[in-house]
Order: C-alpha cells, then structure tokens, then sequence
C-alpha cells in the first residue's frame, strides 16, 4: 500500500494541506501519515543565557506536537472515512522529521506556509527544504483565500 506524508503544525496552511492529502489518499487507496515534529524552538538559545529545560516544558512541547496530531487525524478520518490513517509524533526540526517519515512514503503535502515568522515569503523553509531534498514527490498547498 503507498503512504502519503502530511507535515501539520497547527497552522491553516497545514490544515489546507491535510484536506488535500486526505483527499488523495482516498484516491490511490493509500495510507496517510500524518507527521509534526517538535524541538525547542533555537532563539530560546539565542547568546547562551537561557536556563536548562525541566522535564515538564520538555513534556509540554512534545503534549503540544501530540494534541495537534490527534486533532488532524481525527479530521482525516472525518473527511475521509475509508483511509487509513496513523499519526507521528517527533523531536527535531520539521524538514527532517518529515523526510524521515517519507523514506517509504510515494507523497509528501505540505502547506506552503507554516508557523514561522515571515508571512510575507511565497514558499516557507520548511517546505523548501523538503521540496529540495524529498526521495518522492511533493505536493506545496497553498492555503484558500
């Protein structure tokens, strides 16, 4: 069976992009993984002065990635309820997660925009580095006016 990719953040471009691989996935009788990946953001880091994590601001990072997974799932199966469809969760950047997870994978969605900060760029960089170095297609979802 071919697996399609889907990278959710919570985002509306994300969610544009579930909508579309949920869709295609019904098309081709394939399986939907979908993927969002979390780490610690890096400015938190900026200049070394910031103090060590505890456990608990790890686990909340990670609760975060999970509730937002559960929660496109679960709109997966609303949308399309023939797919099958399972859920990842992970530490590390977005574009590595996402790669990872597509070794196997004959798609990848993501939308064109996601939670960064410079909405005013056509394509994110977590969308140009899977476009750029994906082992399968990818498809950029640009989200509804």
């Amino acid at each position: 069976m071919d697996t399609i990719v889907v990278g959710v953040d919570g985002s509306s471009c994300a969610h544009a992009a579930l909508e579309f691989a949920a869709g295609e996935a019904a098309l081709r009788g394939a399986r939907l993984r979908v993927v969002c990946a979390w780490d610690i953001p890096p400015a938190i880091y900026a200049g070394g002065f910031a103090p060590g994590f505890d456990q608990e601001t790890l686990d909340a990072f990670r609760d975060n990635a999970e509730t937002i997974v559960r929660t496109e799932l679960a709109e997966a199966k609303r949308l399309q309820p023939s797919i099958e469809v399972e859920a990842c969760t992970s530490e590390g950047p977005a574009a590595g997660v996402l790669l990872a997870e597509a070794r196997d994978a004959s798609l990848i969605v993501v939308g064109n925009r996601g939670r960064g900060g410079f909405a005013s760029l056509l394509l994110g960089s977590v969308s140009q580095h899977v476009v750029h170095h994906a082992p399968c297609p990818v498809l950029v979802v640009r989200e509804s006016a």
